[in-house]
């Protein structure tokens, strides 16, 4: 197993949009390392939060979420705390109850994952659907690295970034 396996998912649209940007190692490597940092360096307006199932029912792998938009109000708090922490937390405990990390691993891996909610999201249905389906979409493609080099190099003159 690699040190450090990298994914990342769009899945959604307006407001509501999931943009995951994840990463997945043993908690004795960098990947671990960088689990302990977001946990540990909180910031006004920048959290690391454990991503939990409910309360007392944590993700196993243990799972970091950190918000990639500075949180500026009780209402984006209260999705990155509420929808988007329980779709992280479901999406990582259903890839492991599905094979796709593998029981034996999940005392010994950790999860970061960069969460994106917009400042104007109303949806809680939408923030939750988005997020579990593009984290599962994130742990997925870390753990079979991919795309692939060849996939990325077919798509590299004609792919379009949606927000460019």
């Amino acid at each position: 197993m690699r040190e450090i396996m990298v994914g990342e998912s769009l899945v959604g649209d307006g407001n509501e949009v999931a943009h995951i940007d994840l990463m997945i190692g043993p908690k004795n490597g960098p990947v671990g390392a960088a689990f302990a940092s977001r946990l540990a360096e909180q910031t006004a307006g920048h959290n690391g939060l454990l991503a939990v199932l409910a309360p007392n029912v944590p993700a196993k792998p243990s799972t970091v979420m950190f918000n990639k938009v500075t949180i500026k109000g009780a209402t984006q708090a209260v999705q990155m705390f509420g929808p988007a922490q329980a779709a992280v937390a479901k999406a990582v405990v259903d890839s492991v109850s599905e094979g796709v990390i593998p029981k034996k691993d999940a005392e010994d891996l950790v999860v970061v994952v960069g969460v994106f909610i917009h400042w104007e999201a109303t949806d809680n249905k939408k923030i939750y659907d988005f997020n579990y389906r593009a984290t599962k979409e994130s742990i997925q493609r870390a753990l079979t690295e991919k795309p692939s080099m060849d996939e990325i190099l077919a798509q590299k003159d004609k792919a379009k970034h949606p927000f460019a």
